[in-house]
């Protein structure tokens, strides 16, 4: 059986992993995304040419690859099919004859995304920095057993029942909670029967279609959204996502043995943002986090929200790495380290009770207690743009990754120079 690849962010989300997925794709019989929702931007350079995706899979621009949404996900009709229409207009060839979509993945509707908006509103500065999309209310209905799910779109009729009582469950909170306007049941039931036509014809039997491209001995490439640090059981909990962003969930989102996961590989920034509210041990306030977000373009590709920066965390990217069993890192956005003369990594964190720790500890509030300790090393002034060879970077850039391998205990297997498809140093292929 041929060697599957699980991409994931292992830190908050944000690493590049559009990119690389996008790059391996074309190695591949398919991509699947397992988890999350429209909240998760990829962004895709190829060619100079950007592309953003939300809940399509990166391998849609390799015109021979299928995609698959996955059970895990929580689908927004109306953000799919205007994702569709967008790669459509940009010349992607056969964009909905190629998106496979599991029958069993929730559908988020008006009344989600009321609430998620809602609910932030009235947090005031307790917000948990949602990005008011729905998905954590979508994730709500999926464990409370009274989600609609895709494959529900072909019985409309029988599913009318369990919409009204969602919908008169939703409007309490609106109404009373939160003094916000109710969701009608006949503009969902529009919007239903209005999409329903163009997604029927993407829904398939994706876990039975996966297993047997796996029996054929074609790869899979399986592409997780957000980061290790937002999951929703070992993130920094509460301010995380509603989903599991492991490794792991590829199995259970995709609907696939565990032993059809091969390797694992992680994407890591060389340095560390967060997006959002949280903990953030190593953020940094002053003109070094500035520069960083300048030259990194630090702001999000769904939202637009500002990243906040800081030091490269290698305490909590041993933590992910744990966790998600990485068999090789992904180090993106070398480059944005250029130019500066010494650079700090976190090692470890001091503890309240003046104890130290070399990994990240699990929620928010332990995480917001920690006290980082760094090393110092010596930064470069040389361009790393586009460098293709690992022996071509500087002297201190390599000395950098090679600390980062040892401190967090898995191998630098890729290194991303720069935006473009292209612009990739390869030490270890991941599916070699």
């Amino acid at each position: 059986m041929a060697q599957n690849v699980v991409v994931i962010g292992a830190q908050w989300g944000d690493e590049g992993k559009g990119k690389i997925v996008d790059w391996l794709a074309e190695e591949t019989s398919g991509v699947v995304r397992f988890q999350g929702g429209h909240n998760a931007g990829h962004t895709l350079v190829v060619g100079g040419k950007k592309t953003v995706l939300r809940l399509i899979p990166s391998g849609i621009l390799h015109p021979k690859l299928n995609c698959y949404i996955g059970s895990g996900v929580v689908v927004s009709p109306d953000a799919l099919l205007g994702e569709i229409d967008e790669l459509n207009a940009a010349g992607v060839p056969d964009v909905e004859g190629r998106l496979k979509i599991a029958p069993t993945a929730t559908l988020i509707l008006p009344y989600h995304i009321a609430l998620d908006q809602a609910r932030e509103a009235s947090r005031g500065a307790g917000k948990i920095g949602t990005t008011g999309r729905g998905i954590g209310p979508a994730y709500e209905d999926k464990v409370a057993r009274r989600a609609i799910r895709v494959g529900d779109l072909a019985r409309l009729d029988e599913i009318e029942a369990t919409l009204k009582a969602n919908i008169d469950l939703y409007n309490v909170q609106l109404q009373h909670l939160h003094q916000a306007e109710p969701v009608r049941l006949e503009d969902v039931m529009a919007q239903l029967e209005r999409v329903k036509g163009r997604i029927l014809p993407m829904v398939a039997d994706v876990s039975r279609l996966l297993h047997d491209t796996c029996q054929r001995g074609e790869r899979l490439l399986f592409e997780g959204a957000q980061g290790t640090l937002l999951d929703i059981d070992y993130g920094t909990y509460p301010f995380v996502t509603s989903s599991n962003c492991l490794a792991g969930a590829a199995s259970a989102g995709a609907g696939v043995a565990p032993q059809q996961l091969g390797y694992v590989l992680g994407i890591v920034k060389a340095y560390t943002t967060r997006v959002g509210s949280g903990p953030f041990p190593t953020e940094l306030f002053d003109d070094i986090g500035a520069g960083l977000a300048q030259r990194g373009n630090e702001f999000g590709s769904v939202t637009g929200r500002a990243r906040r920066c800081g030091w490269f965390d290698a305490a909590a990217l041993k933590r992910s790495i744990q966790i998600n069993g990485i068999s090789g890192m992904c180090i993106t956005k070398l480059d944005v380290m250029d130019g500066i003369e010494e650079i700090k990594v976190c090692v470890g964190y001091r503890l309240p009770d003046g104890s130290t720790t070399d990994i990240l500890p699990f929620g928010g509030a332990a995480v917001a207690a920690c006290e980082p300790v760094y090393e110092t090393l010596p930064g470069w002034s040389e361009s790393t743009v586009g460098v293709k060879n690992f022996a071509d970077l500087p002297a201190h850039a390599q000395a950098y990754l090679r600390r980062i391998e040892e401190l967090c205990g898995a191998p630098v297997a890729l290194v991303s120079t720069g935006p473009d498809r292209e612009e990739t140093i390869v030490r270890q292929h991941p599916f070699a």
